[in-house]
């Protein structure tokens, strides 16, 4: 048996409906943008009111919730800190991610209960870096993506046993070192580092030559594209073990702009590797879990820079790849119907057959062919069409309230 070593698993969430999902499905701490400072400017984000509701949501399941004030901030954005801050604290966050120097020290001074979380965006590549932060109060520090697991290990002895390392396992990666990326802000006029960014490293790209004016050159790499900037999306599902024998605590999964669907799937999937890599070390994870990380949006995988730079970040194709569909949402189960409760989000029919993602191991995986249905008045269904009606679908499957039901579709 290994070491008992308590571990977080940190879940995105780019809106209330997300973060549900993420506890649902195992998550320990979510993270999340208010709708000010944070750099997914076009995600949802919360309200105050709403991250008012989250934290009681979270605090009254025993789990955490922390709040991105990490926007490279200008000076003005400092006339309106001081009571944002004193809000979140008041409200029951847990801890700030941040980057700026001048934001730390305004968390200090105005908020100083809540933890501080050094976010990814301070590139930390070195034990003294990490030190350094650490002598500034931080609580946590989230390690640059370019760290090697060599390094953490070196990172993790260097610093005081109470200051934790939160590391990235999961998700999109930026081709830009540690994001730090200024593509999208001349090219767009919206800055990345302002939480705005258009992706404009997933766009093809023509070179000209000086003497060929109007004259534009593609720079294939294969007979599809060109996809020189374009990275793979990071997956360490079966790397967990080696992961927290290098001392990471928190376990990080990328995606505030992700559906539902997707951070339901990803973080069912590290929930359980985490779980078993902890109780034994000669836990292998199971096809069930590595095949559920093909079955929601993603590029290629790649393990990223934890093993040095031997594995290619870079990706052939611009375009994410997903062969199934979110179908139903499980709103409850009906024990005088004998039926689940369903609300559905993509059409289906009798005769389908769809999947089951539960966090309970007893129905993921399985699959329920829908023999009849429901509407709410009783009435036959042969088509669930409508947009999040509510259908009721005879089983003996018991599922809970935000499991979810998915359909392959064939392209």
């Amino acid at each position: 048996m290994r070491e008992t070593v308590k571990t977080e698993l940190l879940a995105p969430a780019g809106d209330f409906e997300k973060l549900k999902t993420a506890l649902h499905f195992g998550a320990d701490a979510v993270y999340v943008g208010g709708s000010e400072f944070s750099l997914r400017a076009n995600a949802k984000n919360f309200s105050k009111e709403q991250l008012k509701e989250a934290c009681g949501y979270v605090r009254e399941r025993g789990k955490k919730i922390y709040v991105a004030v990490n926007v490279f901030a200008k000076n003005d954005d400092f006339d309106k800190l001081p009571e944002y801050l004193a809000f979140l604290q008041d409200a029951g966050v847990n801890g700030v991610i941040v980057t700026d120097p001048g934001v730390i020290e305004f968390c200090k001074k105005y908020a100083p209960v809540l933890e501080i979380h050094i976010s990814t965006q301070a590139n930390t590549t070195n034990k003294y870096s990490a030190k350094f932060w650490a002598d500034q109060g931080a609580k946590r520090i989230v390690l640059a993506r370019e760290t090697s697991l060599a390094e953490i290990r070196e990172i993790r002895e260097y610093l005081p046993e109470s200051v934790e390392i939160e590391a990235f396992v999961h998700g999109a990666m930026c081709i830009s070192y540690s994001g730090r990326c200024l593509l999208s802000a001349s090219l767009a006029g919206r800055s990345g580092n302002r939480g705005d960014c258009v992706q404009a490293c997933r766009w093809e790209y023509e070179i000209t030559e000086k003497n060929r004016k109007g004259e534009r050159l593609p720079i294939y790499e294969d007979d599809r594209g060109t996809y020189i900037l374009n990275s793979k999306d990071l997956n360490m599902l079966s790397h967990i073990g080696e992961l927290i024998d290098a001392g990471i605590y928190s376990f990080k999964i990328e995606g505030r702009m992700k559906s539902q669907y997707y951070v339901a799937s990803v973080v069912n999937a590290y929930r359980q590797a985490i779980d078993g890599f902890t109780a034994d070390k000669n836990y292998e994870v199971p096809a069930l879990l590595s095949e559920e990380l093909e079955k929601n949006s993603h590029r290629d995988y790649t393990t990223g820079f934890y093993y040095g730079e031997k594995d290619s970040v870079c990706s052939d194709t611009s375009q994410p790849k997903c062969d199934w569909e979110f179908t139903a949402l499980v709103t409850g189960y009906d024990e005088n119907k004998g039926a689940v409760a369903l609300q559905q989000r993509n059409r289906f029919r009798t005769g389908d057959v769809l999947e089951i993602l539960s966090p309970d191991k007893k129905y993921f995986g399985k699959t329920l062919k829908i023999e009849e249905m429901y509407d709410e008045n009783g009435a036959a269904l042969d088509d669930a069409k409508l947009v999040q009606q509510t259908v009721y679908v005879p089983t003996e499957y018991k599922l809970a309230k935000g499991d979810i039901l998915r359909k392959r579709v064939l392209k």
